[in-house]
């Protein structure tokens, strides 16, 4: 098919169907962008690049498609094009070890803990109002908690094994909870705290933190330095403020490089392993005058 004949309203319905879930409606659907040729893929790459991160997710798994992309190669080029999203990134490093994973069934569940918080929600509410209802929907309602007891199995980092089991390492609830409190209208920060991640909330007018391993107790700062014996003024209080996309996925790296090996999978630890590497090279280069 000439690119010359797909029209706007075309384009506009196509686009429109990107979240359909129904499995002959993407089989169809993906025939049709195959059949637009460039033209298909420029309006994917569009879709993708966008600002709505649930077809811009779809709109990924359509071009993986197209050009036979495998989930190391995706992931590779999200860290090479410095174009950084927590949510596409986690969902992406996920993708690595779990290549069927359904990216918009994931997306959907976080959607749907997202709805039931909204429906818990009394405006005008404020930022710690918000993460007191995260925490009742989160660890009360849907019983979300830290894996004590398989603390280095490897699933705790994935999203959709958090989703499946309802328990995952502090990083792996910290961004649970940062994405659905996006949903809600939360402004949260990851917080790349030695020995355990957090979540932190600046816009209130007391900034407070979140430890989702602790079924989201909420800390002061100064109860935080106390928890992680750090003292005030300390040079080292740097660390309590809001880590970067880049720095967050590396820790998530860092600890399946470790959790691996133990796991005996040293093909999977090296695996991530390399990702950092493209990490730090990447953001190098970037530096670099």
């Amino acid at each position: 098919m000439q690119d010359d004949v797909v029209t706007t309203s075309r384009k506009e319905a196509l686009l429109e169907l990107l979240d359909d879930p129904s499995p002959v409606v993407r089989k169809e659907l993906l025939k049709e962008f195959e059949s637009l040729g460039s033209e298909g893929r420029r309006m994917l790459k569009d879709a993708a690049n966008g600002s709505n991160r649930f077809l811009s997710w779809h709109a990924r798994w359509f071009l993986a498609e197209l050009d036979n992309s495998n989930p190391i190669e995706e992931f590779t080029a999200f860290i090479k094009s410095l174009q950084y999203d927590l949510e596409s990134g986690w969902l992406l490093l996920s993708r690595v070890a779990h290549p069927d994973l359904d990216v918009g069934k994931v997306c959907m569940q976080f959607d749907e803990l997202a709805r039931r918080c909204k429906e818990l929600i009394i405006e005008p509410a404020s930022s710690h109002d918000r993460c007191l209802i995260l925490n009742r929907v989160l660890f009360h309602e849907y019983g979300f908690r830290g894996n004590i007891d398989k603390y280095n199995d490897p699933a705790n980092s994935f999203a959709n094994e958090v989703l499946a089991t309802r328990k995952g390492l502090p990083i792996a609830l910290s961004l649970l909870y940062i994405l659905v409190g996006q949903r809600i209208g939360a402004h949260l920060e990851p917080i790349a705290a030695p020995g355990r991640f957090l979540v932190g909330s600046f816009e209130d007018d007391e900034p407070f933190y979140v430890d989702p391993f602790e079924r989201g107790r909420i800390l002061k700062p100064s109860q935080l330095f106390d928890k992680l014996e750090i003292k005030e003024g300390n040079t080292t209080i740097g660390i309590m403020a809001p880590a970067s996309i880049r720095e967050t996925l590396c820790r998530c790296c860092r600890n399946l490089v470790k959790h691996y090996a133990e796991n005996g999978q040293p093909q999977m630890s090296n695996l991530y392993k390399s990702f950092i590497v493209t990490f730090t090279e990447t953001y190098r280069k970037r530096s670099q005058p």
